[in-house]
């Protein structure tokens, strides 16, 4: 059996042994719409009502990207407040650390990760309209060429592939609107698009994912996963069938240049496709597929990328568990050779004010060595392990310190380029809004 099937079959599984767990739905009662003041934020200011009357299993738009699912049971750090008939939001995080690479190729830097979120929501022509903005600095705090990080590639930097550093994201990471229509009990319509923006390819990026919330670093496999969270031209729409959606979207598939400032748009002839499953509130589940057309600056050719993940968010008693696995799959049409990347992620917060987390991943890289032509692909495993602790957790935000290490494994060949056993790690400060105790 291919590696494609055993995903999906994991997923059908897991989704028919959730379905059947789950209770039954029922119709609410009148108090289920108004929810005890004690589930509710008490920060001053903040209206806790967008989208009080959603079923529990209902994933969030709001702590997701693009039109992706995560679990409804995860939890937000945001600010929110009502103006009129609107609901203002926004979320965001902070991270300044100093960033250590290990080995030959390894640097160390200080540099800031960040991003910011700001969201309008507003009941219109009898369905739901959601504004989503999202910003980031990194153009001017990340170290130049990019981050570093052993093993990264992907994007470019004076005009040559960047090698071993994560490029700063766009300072428009995403200008669009997302709209929802009721057309029957179960059954809703979806439409998505804007400027820029995520098409339905890939699991939630790794920057909204619950599990990957404490890592300042992005995971090796992200180019072959969830790169697209950042496309200039999106159209995307679907149908909501209980808990399953099905949805497609025609996008820019190239990737952005180096001009982080800008809007670079071209043809919509990118395609995709996504099936997603949220059996339970703690569940979520989706399989992609689509073809990027020319996506790499420096590479001839399309590519044709296929994803699977899942997704599981456990509310605790002082905390949460959050953990996700996903697998990509990047096809070169040019030379007909495939990359696979697998990703198992968890971050535990625990007693209220302590995280511990990992990342785990296995990942064909084969961009190490721009300058050779045939470069062959290698098999790179990257094992982070962390842990943080809130130093502050004011009314409406939080400060932690945190740490992490990763250790590696490679073919003996990279010996002599990476060392024969590096290890790098990063110290941290945390900053982002309060936790939000209510269900959006």
């Amino acid at each position: 059996m291919r590696t494609p099937a055993i995903w999906i079959v994991l997923i059908s599984v897991l989704s028919f042994v959730a379905i059947a767990q789950s209770p039954e739905p029922q119709v609410p009662s009148p108090d289920q719409h108004n929810p005890p003041a004690h589930n509710m934020s008490n920060m001053p200011g903040m209206d806790m009502s967008m989208s009080q009357s959603a079923p529990d299993w209902m994933p969030s738009p709001h702590l997701s990207s693009g039109t992706g699912w995560q679990p409804a049971a995860t939890t937000g750090h945001s600010w929110m407040k009502s103006l009129g008939s609107w609901e203002l939001m926004a979320h965001g995080v902070v991270f300044l650390d100093y960033n250590q690479q290990g080995g030959p190729r390894g640097e160390g830097k200080a540099e800031s990760v960040n991003w910011l979120m700001p969201m309008q929501q507003h009941t219109s022509v009898g369905g739901t309209l959601l504004f989503r903005e999202m910003f980031s600095a990194e153009s001017l705090t990340a170290p130049h060429p990019g981050f570093p990080e052993l093993f990264q590639t992907g994007e470019t930097y004076h005009g040559q592939p960047l090698v071993d550093h994560q490029h700063p994201h766009n300072v428009f990471g995403e200008l669009a609107l997302d709209y929802k229509h009721p057309v029957g009990d179960r059954v809703s319509w979806l439409f998505y698009g804007g400027p820029v923006g995520e098409p339905a390819l890939g699991p939630v990026a790794y920057i909204h994912r619950a599990s990957a919330a404490e890592l300042p670093l992005a995971p090796l496999s992200h180019h072959l996963q969830d790169s697209t969270h950042i496309s200039f031209g999106v159209l995307t729409t679907g149908l909501v069938i209980y808990r399953l959606k099905v949805e497609g979207s025609v996008f820019n598939g190239r990737e952005p240049n180096e001009k982080r400032y800008s809007i670079q748009f071209a043809p919509l002839d990118s395609w995709s496709t996504r099936l997603s499953i949220a059996p339970s509130p703690n569940w979520t589940m989706q399989y992609s597929y689509g073809r990027l057309e020319h996506p790499e600056a420096l590479e001839p050719g399309s590519q044709r990328r296929q994803t699977a993940s899942v997704e599981y968010v456990r509310p605790l008693a002082n905390g949460s568990w959050a953990t996700t696995a996903v697998w990509g799959r990047v096809h070169k049409e040019a030379d007909g050779h495939d990359l696979n990347g697998y990703l198992l992620e968890t971050t535990l917060n625990f007693k209220s004010s302590y995280y511990a987390f990992s990342r785990l991943e296995l990942v064909d890289k084969d961009e190490l060595f721009s300058g050779n032509p045939l470069s062959p692909s290698f098999r790179i495993g990257a094992y982070t392990f962390g842990g943080e602790r809130d130093l502050f957790q004011r009314r409406l935000w939080q400060l932690a310190l945190g740490s992490d290490v990763t250790f590696y494994s490679k073919p003996s060949s990279l010996n002599a380029a990476y060392g024969t056993n590096p290890v790098s790690f990063e110290v941290f400060f945390r900053a982002r809004p309060a936790l939000s105790h209510h269900r959006y």
